[in-house]
């Protein structure tokens, strides 16, 4: 199963379980993994950027610190991390799934460089209030929505013409 996006952990939908033996679960339904050096480890470097980041990307940046992390103990962490609503999940145009530890728990959006990555978490009641509107116009209920916007950051248009994410 697919981990929740930010928009159903927000709205409480969703069922967000990690595939096979991810996680256990807790008296209060969460899902849990053992706290471990590997787990720490998985968590501080995605910690450690604003951009959302693929398992494979994380774990080729802990394979060059010196982290002695398999890649299957970060997807296991990372879905466990977004089942619990601690990390936002996104899935690109190329259909590869990224993650993200956000700065709020509240609903929001995000706008990402499509170059460099950098994210920027955005409120958007206006978006709220269209998607609302919209939904009651045709007689829709209990409505969930993601906007993630793309563009190209400061740094990367001052830096001039570069390749796509």
């Amino acid at each position: 199963m697919e981990p929740r996006t930010s928009e159903q952990r927000a709205n409480g939908s969703g069922s967000g379980a990690p595939g096979g033996s991810a996680g256990r679960r807790t008296a209060q339904g969460r899902a849990s993994v053992r706290a471990t050096r590997q787990g720490d480890a998985v968590s501080s470097a995605l910690a450690a950027t604003n951009a959302f980041t693929s398992a494979q990307d994380l774990h080729a940046r802990l394979r060059l610190s010196g982290q002695s992390v398999g890649l299957t103990t970060v997807y296991r962490h990372l879905q466990v991390l977004a089942e619990r609503g601690e990390v936002d999940v996104l899935r690109r145009d190329d259909g590869e799934t990224v993650y993200r530890r956000c700065t709020t728990e509240a609903h929001h959006h995000h706008l990402v460089c499509r170059h460099c990555g950098h994210t920027v978490e955005i409120a958007g009641p206006e978006i709220e209030a269209w998607t609302s509107s919209v939904a009651s116009a045709e007689g829709f209920t209990e409505v969930v929505h993601t906007v993630e916007i793309y563009g190209t950051c400061a740094e990367c248009t001052a830096a001039g013409p570069t390749e796509t994410l």
